[in-house]
């Protein structure tokens, strides 16, 4: 079996996955370091969006990835994806939406540039100040109901105030060349064909 023929047998995710877990600190050690990425994988498929700490929202999104990647690949029906998504969901009614709603989603989700993109997005939230500095993150599926968070910048030429400050840049660049023009005085520049030599009169 070549390389080729063994990457089919695995799902292939669109984010970067640590080699090694990250040591959440918890008081429960190793049982309650996944009991609380459960709750957060949970609550990203319940509310499709959430803020909490960098770490924890890197390493749950690395899960929540594999999830819908086994969802999409194998379906309802396959015994192994349905155990653990019935162990990773805290909310046993999530696990209909995994299937019925996320997974149709996301199976040919694409976005401007006709590639196949990730499931999750995480933006930088805003750091709480003044206060002890901790990297907070924005966690969020694509095509959630909630407005962008991104601003659209593109829409913001056809306000008014945009296509009036435009008009008048028009109008000052005019001004501005009729100076230079009288300036210049009789200077004209004579623009030749391609065949024909460039020839500068004054």
């Amino acid at each position: 079996m070549n390389k080729a023929e063994v990457a089919k047998l695995m799902s292939q995710l669109k984010v970067a996955i640590q080699p090694r877990h990250r040591n959440l600190k918890n008081i429960d050690g190793p049982e309650g370091r996944l009991d609380k990425l459960r709750k957060t994988v949970t609550a990203l498929i319940k509310h499709e969006r959430i803020e909490l700490n960098y770490q924890r929202a890197d390493e749950a999104r690395g899960y929540t990835e594999r999830l819908i990647s086994d969802a999409i690949r194998y379906g309802n029906c396959h015994k192994p994806t349905m155990e653990m998504a019935d162990y990773s969901l805290t909310e046993k009614q999530l696990v209909h939406k995994l299937f019925k709603v996320l997974a149709p989603r996301f199976e040919e989700y694409k976005v401007k540039k006709k590639k196949k993109k990730s499931a999750t997005r995480m933006y930088k939230a805003p750091k709480e100040y003044p206060g002890w500095y901790r990297k907070r993150v924005v966690l969020e599926l694509r095509g959630n109901p909630y407005p962008s968070l991104v601003q659209n910048l593109y829409q913001n030429r056809n306000l008014l105030h945009n296509v009036l400050l435009d008009e008048a840049r028009k109008d000052f660049r005019k001004e501005k060349y009729a100076e230079i023009a009288t300036q210049i005085g009789g200077t004209e520049i004579f623009v030749p064909a391609r065949d024909e030599p460039r020839m500068r009169y004054t």
